[in-house]
């Protein structure tokens, strides 16, 4: 098996260093503009050109996201921006819609194009059009099976590359086109402004149909689980998929470690022949999700079960000879047990006991409950970027 590459979200500079540290061997990002995830921070220029650094000097790749459904008015200043990342050496373009893949095919012919999850391609006639066009890689639509994607890799020719889904909530809608949040609130989907309603719990108002609900408070009814293929590495890999991509750019840094840290132990092991590690497995339920399946790769999916996920309660900025420091998300205190996440093994699901702790200035305290706030653990040492987490109550 040759080892596929490990493809992780950042919605930041933050969550890129984190995807980069705990194993991606590339992320996919987006400028301020024509990428589908206008609520992240994003990447402004100085951003980018950071982001190319931060990738590159690792040896790792980063990919720009430009996979709106433009309107007319969006193809202004394409051909600039374009250029500027290909002075960035940007390492792949991900883009859904046919007039700009053919518009930065003619113009600018050596930037790498890989083909949007959007674009639906379901079938090995679409991936060939695609293939002729010059693309570097597909992006697969989430609606196939392990066999139709091991056919359509048999229909093109080495150069082009597949890439596919194997963690990460699924949209209600057809490989992510939808309407719900426009007809909702006003803000397309399709071009970056997704409110994620079909994630939200809804509860029912009076009406003259009965609607059944499962939960006290309201249920999911929109929300499917969440993909999960870490136990069913060596099977995409030997259907001809190249790429593993992690959803996420919304997600925390909290839930881009932990996701990206037991892809990365998984996937190292199928590659030197061994069983997954059970713990490398149950480090999925611990970020935030909605239970799993397998999507449509065995078929259609099966329901499962929501795990308990752990809270993230805070992330090492700097490890000092007297104590970690860390910034704070949750609420812990002084005699509290939390559970180390980092991407060194000999750390991994240690439990650590919170010391007295210390702000900045030297005041000690027993209660860290500012978010954002820095304390440092006196006596504690952990690796920068290692996390912090507890079980939910």
């Amino acid at each position: 098996m040759i080892k596929p590459e490990l493809l992780a979200p950042a919605g930041d500079m933050k969550r890129l260093d984190v995807a980069l540290e705990y194993g991606a061997d590339a992320v996919y990002i987006a400028g301020k503009k024509l990428g589908m995830r206008a609520a992240c921070k994003n990447f402004d220029y100085e951003d980018l050109k950071a982001a190319s650094l931060a990738a590159h000097s690792r040896n790792k790749k980063f990919y720009v996201t430009l996979n709106i459904f433009p309107n007319d008015e969006d193809f202004e200043g394409v051909d600039e921006y374009v250029e500027y990342l290909q002075s960035l050496h940007v390492d792949g373009l991900i883009i859904s819609d046919l007039g700009m893949i053919e518009q930065i095919r003619k113009k600018h012919a050596s930037v790498p194009v890989h083909v949007s999850t959007q674009a639906n391609i379901m079938n090995g006639r679409t991936a060939k059009v695609y293939a002729d066009m010059g693309v570097k890689r597909i992006v697969l639509a989430r609606e196939l099976s392990l066999a139709q994607i091991r056919k359509i890799r048999d229909g093109l020719p080495d150069s082009v590359e597949l890439e596919a889904f194997v963690h990460g909530a699924m949209c209600i809608s057809y490989s992510g086109r939808c309407l719900l949040s426009n007809y909702l609130t006003g803000r397309s989907a399709n071009r970056g402004e997704c409110n994620q309603a079909c994630r939200m719990i809804f509860t029912p108002e009076k009406s003259q149909e009965p609607l059944e609900l499962v939960e006290d408070d309201g249920t999911y009814i929109f929300g499917g689980n969440d993909l999960n293929m870490i136990r069913h590495l060596k099977e995409i890999a030997d259907a001809g998929v190249s790429s593993f991509k992690i959803e996420g750019r919304v997600k925390s840094e909290y839930y881009v470690a932990c996701i990206v840290n037991a892809y990365r132990k998984a996937l190292d092991c199928v590659a030197a022949g061994k069983p997954i590690s059970d713990v490398y497995i149950n480090e999925t339920a611990k970020a935030p999700n909605r239970g799993f399946n397998t999507g449509f790769y065995f078929g259609q999916p099966v329901h499962g079960e929501q795990s308990k996920y752990y809270d993230f309660c805070g992330i090492v900025i700097d490890d000092r000879a007297d104590g970690a420091v860390v910034e704070m998300r949750n609420r812990f205190k002084t005699g509290d047990k939390l559970e180390v996440l980092s991407h060194d093994d000999d750390y991994l699901n240690k439990i650590i006991e919170v010391p007295i702790m210390e702000y900045a200035d030297g005041e000690r305290i027993t209660d860290a409950k500012i978010p954002a706030k820095r304390v440092k653990l006196l006596g504690v040492r952990l690796p920068e970027l290692a996390m912090l987490r507890r079980p939910q109550c």
